[in-house]
């Protein structure tokens, strides 16, 4: 019976117990896990539907592998329900009105077809208009980036801020003569709250996962996808990563999303567990379709993240591990670096940028320092200029970008911190003193200097990977020449270490910066008369030596055998064809797609068809350059196998978005954290602003909201929470 839970001896009553009882699952793998579990031979022979209706677990016996994706799953059963009526309905009622015309008597017993849909009662009608209402509300404060509560309430005495947000604008609506919200406000008791935190959370879960469904939707109408990661990020106190997905829609375009956020756990192998469990149980994608996964983090969280890849790659080979396009390598690499005094570096140059950005006035200031110390040299001062009003820290040369500017960002620090005429406010000085004590360390003249010359080695091969399609083909084959000059420097450490410490040391002494070991490192080192260690071997040791060993093995694991055979499928684009003759063998690299093409027998008769289309087209015919003009040809479902193959590929994490106008996902995303204050961050609200252009569907999220959290004989408000009288 409904009532009672269905676990053996369990005499719990769902009416009279505080504890949550959960419904069977539609799905019938899940639910005939959930059978065995119940061990009752009696349930045996339910089906799904049975088991979901009239049979339920209490919390006790509840297991919440079994169904972590409640509302995802209820939206898409909806969701699903609707579509297949829409498609039934219109070819129905054809029939209908064919039968009517011929037996007018048909129209009354019309009712009897629908007699298991019951007509909603005004209560209920009421109660639907209601919960839009507050869907409505929600809605708009999520697209508006507004948070609900606008203010830190708890800490702040009574009457002297206005209501909330989300409060406010409900008694606005209610104003403004919405009659369903009046008749409620009138009939609620006035210690008790209109909408409770409760319900405004099980509302907002409902909107993140009906917004989310509509892009998984189409990820899976695509069948392939690949996932991509960005730095882990701060939601109201608790670090999380932001998940984004990329796939070709049913126009040909590659697109990358942003679907959600991922709590982050520091247990690399619970992380893994529960980044497959959400992707797959709750978000329910089929990482069989996965082809792809890139993770830009920065050093503290890379090792972790790997250890997700490797995970991943175990269940799924074909989902390779790749570089993202819109990282580059060298930064890519540097943030990958298991070296502390790296990530320090790494930090300090994100905030010097930061702080010049802060305001044009700022940046103003250091143009005139570059203009003084450039004065024999205008077009290289002019260069920087350029360069330091952009975020310079993402490319592929940024480290020799610094080199250049460190004399002219610390004397414009110097400036700001000592400046007599009393320009700047007290935080920007004090932010300036600090800033400029960080650059003049010589630990961190020597990292940048290091990691300048080692990345000198993978700058053009970065730089290509972000190229055209024709550079990402080359590059593939370029690698083996990259690794093998790494390897040459890593023999001759010792050489190349001592003329990396001499260029540190020289630009220390331009900028009047003491050579001496780390702090930590020397008082660790007090009384013991053995050590012998100068700072160059103790850089050579602790920095150099380590920082190459990992460079050489982090560009093994991102490209491996796997995914330089996928960038050699890459011939398949014609332009890239021209240039190699036309004398291609995608064939044998594409054998590890075999399983993705329609028809894979005919794939080699195929491919010839498709080279000499291209090889002997006519002369005012140009051959498409990238994959995304290739799949825009008209004719490209006449080569079925082609076409499979072209999509797979251009959702690679390496290969770059053609047009910006379809990676909105990620620069929506930073937009967001940019604008938002940390403790105003939210996950669910930040869904629905990053997708604020997804259409919504407010009957589904009602109807799911009514499915999940109330009963016939529920009202919204037995959900609320009681003000105590004061």
């Amino acid at each position: 019976m409904p009532n009672f839970c269905a676990a053996p001896n369990c005499t719990r009553k769902s009416t009279q117990s505080d504890l949550a009882f959960f419904r069977f699952p539609r799905d019938p793998a899940r639910c005939q896990k959930w059978v065995e579990n119940c061990r009752r031979a009696d349930l045996e022979d339910k089906t799904p539907d049975q088991l979901n209706k009239h049979y339920r677990l209490c919390a006790k016996h509840f297991e919440t592998s079994m169904i972590c994706r409640t509302s995802e799953d209820e939206i898409r059963t909806l969701k699903q329900k609707k579509i297949d009526e829409t498609s039934e309905q219109e070819p129905k009622h054809k029939e209908i009105n064919n039968s009517n015309a011929q037996n007018p008597s048909a129209e009354e017993g019309g009712e009897e077809q629908d007699e298991d849909i019951l007509p909603l009662t005004l209560e209920e009608k009421e109660n639907k208009e209601y919960l839009k209402s507050l869907f409505e509300i929600l809605i708009l404060m999520g697209k508006q980036n507004i948070p609900l509560d606008g203010h830190e309430t708890d800490e702040i005495p009574e009457g002297l801020f206005t209501p909330d947000n989300f409060q406010a604008l409900l008694e606005c609506r209610i104003n403004s003569g919405e009659e369903v919200l009046r008749k409620r406000f009138e009939t609620t008791a006035v210690n008790t709250l209109f909408c409770s935190k409760t319900q405004q959370k099980q509302m907002l879960d409902i909107c993140e996962s009906c917004i989310r469904e509509e892009t998984l939707r189409e990820v899976r109408d695509s069948h392939f996808f690949s996932i991509i990661t960005d730095d882990v990020v701060d939601i109201a106190g608790e670090e999380h990563l932001p998940v984004l997905v990329r796939f070709v829609d049913e126009s040909h375009n590659l697109r990358e999303e942003f679907v959600g956020f991922l709590p982050y756990e520091a247990d690399a192998e619970i992380l893994a567990v529960k980044f497959h469990t959400t992707i797959t149980e709750k978000w329910g994608l089929n990482m069989e379709y996965c082809r792809g996964q890139a993770y830009i983090v920065s050093s503290g969280f890379s090792s972790k993240m790997k250890v997700v890849a490797s995970r991943l790659l175990e269940k799924y080979p074909q989902a390779v591990y790749t570089l993202c396009s819109s990282c580059a390598l060298n930064m890519w690499l540097a943030k990958s670096v298991p070296v502390v005094g790296v990530s320090v570096a790494l930090g300090t140059i994100e905030e010097v940028c930061s702080f010049f950005h802060r305001s044009p006035q700022l940046l103003l200031e250091l143009d005139n320092v570059i203009s003084v110390l450039f004065q024999n040299n205008e077009e290289k001062g002019k260069e920087l200029k350029e360069i330091c009003h952009s975020q310079w820290t993402g490319r592929h040369d940024a480290f020799e970008i610094l080199v250049d500017l460190l004399q002219a960002l610390v004397l414009c620090l110097d400036g700001i911190n000592s400046d007599t005429n009393i320009r700047w406010n007290n935080y920007i000085a004090g932010r300036a003193f600090v800033l400029c004590s960080a650059v003049t360390d010589f630990d961190f003249i020597v990292t940048i200097v290091v990691l300048k010359n080692v990345l000198s080695f993978t700058r053009a091969f970065g730089k290509n990977l972000q190229g055209q399609t024709s550079d990402v083909f080359f590059a593939a084959s370029s690698l083996t020449a990259v690794l093998h000059s790494l390897n040459e420097v890593m023999e001759n450490i010792e050489v190349y270490h001592e003329f990396w410490f001499e260029e540190a040391t020289n630009l220390a002494t331009k900028l009047d910066i003491q050579m001496k070991l780390p702090g930590k490192f020397r008082r660790a080192q007090q009384g013991n008369l053995e050590s012998q260690l100068t700072s160059e071997s103790y850089y050579k040791e602790t920095l150099s030596v380590p920082t190459v060993e990992h460079i050489i093995q982090e560009l093994k694991d991102i490209f491996s055998e796997q995914h330089l055979k996928a960038l050699k499928c890459l011939s398949l684009v014609p332009s890239v064809m021209g240039q190699l003759k036309f004398n291609t063998s995608e064939e044998h690299h594409a054998d590890m797609y075999r399983s993705d093409l329609p028809n894979p027998d005919t794939l080699s008769a195929e491919l010839h068809c498709w080279r000499i289309k291209w090889k002997h087209r006519g002369k005012d015919i140009e051959l498409p350059s990238t994959i995304y003009e290739a799949l825009h040809l008209p004719d490209i479902k006449f080569f079925p196998n082609v076409y499979a193959l072209l999509k797979v590929l251009c959702i690679l994490p390496v290969m770059k978005v053609e047009n910006e106008r379809y990676e909105n996902g990620r620069k929506r995303l930073k937009a967001y954290l940019r604008n938002t204050l940390t403790d105003q961050r939210s996950s669910n609200l930040a869904l629905l602003n990053i997708n604020f252009d997804i259409k919504h569907d407010l009957d589904l999220m009602v109807d799911t909201y009514i499915k999940l959290y109330t009963t016939k004989s529920e009202l919204p408000t037995d959900n609320s929470e009681t003000i105590e009288n004061t």
